[in-house]
């Protein structure tokens, strides 16, 4: 039976990487501000949308194999390190979370590999 810590640990990246899916999906509202078309709008939606809609599909596969979460969000961190304009501590607030899951994925990863090998 999984101890508290574990389902702490387990749902710890996961709800993490939601939240800040989220977060990164509320700097697209911004194209509702300017004054484009209703297809204009859409596309520009979309584009705004690709860092969600790769991050969700991380998400997806990091859910069962999170070695690859480990890796897919380390390099989500690396990509908004660069492509973020702003001060360090705005490239921070990006990054950090991004980092953070990814670790949170790698120590989840070698638990639960630690646990299948001691149960051999």
């Amino acid at each position: 039976m999984p101890t508290p810590s574990n389902r702490v640990l387990f749902w710890a990246p996961r709800a993490l990487s939601i939240l800040f899916i989220a977060f990164v999906s509320l700097f697209a509202l911004d194209v509702f501000g300017e004054a484009h078309g209703f297809w204009q709008t859409l596309v520009a939606l979309a584009m705004h949308l690709i860092p969600t809609f790769v991050m969700v599909a991380v998400l997806v596969v990091a859910w069962r194999r999170e070695w690859f979460g480990a890796v897919m969000f380390t390099a989500c961190a690396i990509v908004f390190a660069f492509i973020v304009r702003g001060p360090f501590w705005v490239k921070l607030i990006f990054a950090m979370p991004c980092f953070i899951t990814a670790w949170l994925f790698l120590v989840n990863w070698r638990l639960r590999k630690q646990a299948h090998a001691s149960a051999r």
